[in-house]
């Protein structure tokens, strides 16, 4: 009878044992599908972030490139307002010295007429 005790003793801690052991088996495997579950979740949105990265990046050269590009142009125009500014002033001096020759000439021929009839 002491004996049927222990045994049945010995198998219910045996049970329990692996009782114990399976469950400790199903919180490890639960707890590494939910640990794969948050990393993979994670690295989503890591991964997506990355892209975002990637994009921003291309985005930025295209822009420095562009603004570069605006850049050059710009001085390009500037450089033809400036010319064609030069230039009006070169006709505006071309105008003044046509005026003055033109007075000149106005004033040499008054001049020539004056005398022209004092001699008759």
């Amino acid at each position: 009878m002491l004996s049927n005790l222990v045994k049945q003793h010995q198998q219910k801690q045996q049970t329990r044992k692996e009782r114990q052991e399976r469950r400790k088996k199903e919180a490890i495997a639960a707890a590494t599908a939910l640990t794969h579950a948050l990393v993979d979740h994670l690295n989503t949105g890591v991964a997506q972030a990355y892209v975002n990265q990637k994009k921003l990046d291309t985005e930025t050269k295209i822009l420095q490139v562009n603004a570069a590009h605006f850049a050059r142009q710009t001085m390009q125009w500037l450089k033809l307002v400036e010319d064609f500014n030069t230039s009006l002033k070169e006709i505006g001096d071309v105008e003044n010295w046509a005026r003055s020759i033109e007075t000149d000439m106005r004033t040499i021929s008054s001049a020539l007429e004056y005398a022209y009839r004092k001699g008759d």
